[in-house]
């Protein structure tokens, strides 16, 4: 099941795609039509699914073709930033020409607040980049507080799992050192265009993820390839900090980003960025 938040004749709402690829939205399914928003519904009924969400979706009168709204992004403002992690991907590293393995994992946070969507076109500010890349990436959602939860358990915490494209500026990043000021320039953190339940995703650490800039085919690797893997973040992040229903970790991004390249291969104006994972799908963007 794959949970989305929409604009329909100027009103915000949230809801989730039928068997028939129809948006139905909460408003419209007998018994949920108190549901606010996606965050909403994980704070309610946490991981698991309502047995019968399925067949209500399904039987809806009211539902809407995808060409019919706009996207906004699953959780479009984020009660706090995302937890991101950094050089978790080996040939990543290389190609940054990072020096070897990290021992712990490099956090950082990015701000969502809101967060760009689906369709949604990121300015390019020349004023204050010239160097503004793209970063596929595999967002995990948060279903129920989790504190101190062992890496056997950590599965149990997730309600699902989205794409991010963790847009830097690699130029703010290498002046400023430290990472924040570079991930956050406004609209860097699109997020969508679905949240993929948990059970939809038979095993998260085998998907296939990918970048494509133009058509051209960038990044193509796999979750497998992780360095520190899906339990492993929650059990280390969890250690010391409370992680809250609605809260999202990028799990870092492999390697094909146009620094990589020789010479690097920096998005422009105009371009039009597309990142797919495995079993949620595209999340593309515009630069305009």
């Amino acid at each position: 099941m794959k949970f989305v938040s929409f604009i329909k004749n100027d009103r915000r709402m949230s809801g989730i795609f039928n068997n028939k690829g129809k948006i139905v939205p909460f408003s419209s399914l007998e018994g949920f039509q108190n549901i606010k928003d996606v965050v909403d519904f994980i704070k309610l009924y946490g991981v698991e699914l309502p047995e019968n969400l399925a067949n209500l979706a399904d039987e809806a009168m009211d539902g809407y073709d995808l060409k019919e709204v706009k996207l906004l992004a699953p959780i479009p403002e984020l009660q706090r930033n995302v937890i991101c992690i950094g050089k978790n991907y080996m040939e990543h590293i290389l190609e940054g020409k990072s020096q070897g393995i990290p021992e712990f994992p490099i956090y950082f946070s990015k701000f969502a607040n809101p967060a760009s969507a689906h369709g949604d076109t990121i300015l390019l500010d020349n004023e204050a980049t010239k160097e503004m890349d793209y970063e596929a990436e595999l967002a995990i959602v948060i279903g129920k507080t989790c504190k101190k939860v062992s890496k056997e358990e950590a599965f149990d915490y997730i309600f699902g799992y989205t794409i991010l494209n963790d847009l830097s500026a690699r130029d703010i990043q290498r002046r400023h050192v430290q990472w924040f000021k570079g991930k956050n320039l406004d609209g860097y953190c699109p997020i969508g265009p679905v949240i993929a339940h948990n059970k939809s995703i038979e095993d998260p650490m085998k998907l296939k993820i990918s970048s494509r800039v133009n058509g051209e085919l960038r990044q193509n690797s796999n979750t497998a390839n992780m360095i520190f893997n899906i339990p492993f973040l929650i059990e280390d992040l969890s250690k010391t900090m409370t992680l809250y229903p609605g809260d999202i970790i990028s799990t870092g991004t492999p390697e094909g980003v146009g620094l990589g390249f020789k010479p690097p291969k920096y998005l422009k104006k105009d371009d039009v960025v597309e990142c797919e994972i495995e079993g949620i799908g595209i999340l593309m963007n515009k630069i305009g």
